[in-house]
């Protein structure tokens, strides 16, 4: 007999209610492990949102901290960085306290320079640049399976789609894409079953990231490539070189932010539309509908959740919030919010107002990655309708969704007709 089925889960940490919170806005929210996850990631986040949901609320789960709920809160905390700082953007804090990469973890002004440099290489004009080679490496993945009938899409393609072009862009061996990945998963998905734990294993990963970039960045300091690593770590800040430490925060978020979030957000949207023929159809039969289409895939599937500092004691959208607090802001539920999207659990293709969302945060803290990620999005529902123009989960395929700072899918199979 297999015992371990017979062990309960270990109960999950909680934290005292602190004497500012009213219990009336206390739910049992855990980031890494949602309720109901087994039926999606988004729907689990949408459970949490309903009708007489508070705009904020409170989880005594990771460590203690507040939960905004509605989409209208997400954005202005977003936005305003001289009342909700960057310094801890990660729960639990003890993993928010361990993230050492830049800007990130910056507020105005000490960010702007920073994010300056990273724009640099980021910028939609250079990424235009890259779209043929972006469009290559697509092809090339798809016609490799095209005639077999079936992939898991999430392994076959999301894993090393903008993996390999993200690498290629950093000017770094593809084979060095399983240990990145490892050590992403743990700066976003730390293990562990408490707070410390998971604050032990973040450090871990970031050091890690540390590790690997750093005599990569020694090569490349006075050097002449065009690649995104020798643009970053040979600018300036403030009319000086750039600080040691900091190209190795800068450069590690790079790397990052290239494996883990775009992967995820082209698995949850092929599982939608392998569930909705009509949507793939309505995409086939316009290519404009098909370009503007996708803001509506970033307002649906977004898959980030990162926290805010509260800077001082104030009162925000009728709760008392303390100095030293954090805010989560699950960037899912501003797309989801039914009181900016009706119907919002669907991918409308005609909706209004699609640009309403956080998918890639608001305020100083844009995400620089944003326009290389529409290219992608953009690059493979083109090339994959071109060559698959109709398919369909397996069936009996059951997705493994995992919550976290970001949300990822495994086990997508799709299938179609040859």
């Amino acid at each position: 007999m297999n015992t371990d089925l017979l062990t309960p889960a270990p109960a999950k940490p909680r934290v005292a209610l602190p004497d500012h919170v009213p219990p009336a806005l206390v739910r049992d929210i855990d980031i890494y492990g949602l309720d109901g996850i087994e039926e999606g990631f988004h729907e689990a986040w949408k459970r949490v949102q309903q009708p007489g949901t508070p705009p904020l609320v409170w989880t005594p789960l990771t460590g203690g901290h507040w939960v905004a709920t509605r989409g209208a809160v997400i954005d202005e905390v977003y936005r305003s960085p001289d009342r909700f700082s960057s310094r801890v953007i990660w729960v639990p804090r003890e993993a928010g306290e361990a993230y050492e990469m830049v800007p990130t973890k910056m507020d105005p002004p000490e960010h702007t320079p920073y994010r300056k440099a990273i724009d640099k290489g980021l910028n939609l004009a250079q990424i235009r640049k890259l779209e043929a080679d972006v469009r290559a490496v697509a092809v090339e993945l798809i016609e490799g399976f095209a005639d077999k009938g079936g992939c898991d899409f999430a392994r076959d393609y999301a894993g090393v789609f903008p993996v390999k072009v993200f690498l290629a862009l950093a000017g770094l061996p593809m084979d060095d894409a399983p240990m990145l990945n490892a050590l992403a998963k743990e700066m976003t998905r730390p293990s562990g079953n408490t707070p410390e734990e998971q604050g032990r294993s973040l450090e871990a990963a970031n050091k890690g990231f540390f590790a690997y970039v750093a005599p990569i960045i020694e090569e490349r300091r006075g050097g002449t490539g065009t690649d995104l690593i020798t643009m970053m770590v040979n600018s300036e800040i403030n009319g000086q070189p750039m600080p040691e430490d900091k190209m190795l925060g800068l450069v590690s978020l790079l790397l990052l932010g290239g494996l883990d979030t775009v992967v995820n957000l082209l698995s949850f949207m092929m599982i939608y539309l392998a569930r909705h023929p009509e949507t793939v159809e309505e995409l086939r039969s316009d290519p404009m509908k098909l370009q503007r289409g996708v803001e509506e895939m970033f307002r649906r599937f977004a898959v980030v959740s990162d926290a805010r500092y509260v800077v001082s004691d104030m009162e925000f959208h009728g709760t008392q919030l303390k100095a030293g607090d954090l805010i989560l802001l699950p960037t899912a539920l501003h797309g989801l919010d039914d009181s900016e999207h009706p119907d919002p659990m669907k991918v409308d293709l005609s909706r209004r107002n699609v640009a309403a969302h956080s998918t890639f945060a608001q305020g100083p803290h844009r995400c620089a990655g944003m326009h290389l990620a529409r290219m992608e999005v953009i690059v493979t529902l083109q090339e994959w309708l071109a060559r698959i123009p109709g398919f369909a989960m397996e069936e009996g395929a059951a997705p493994t969704y995992h919550a976290g700072i970001v949300a990822a899918v495994e086990n997508v199979p799709l299938v179609w007709k040859v």
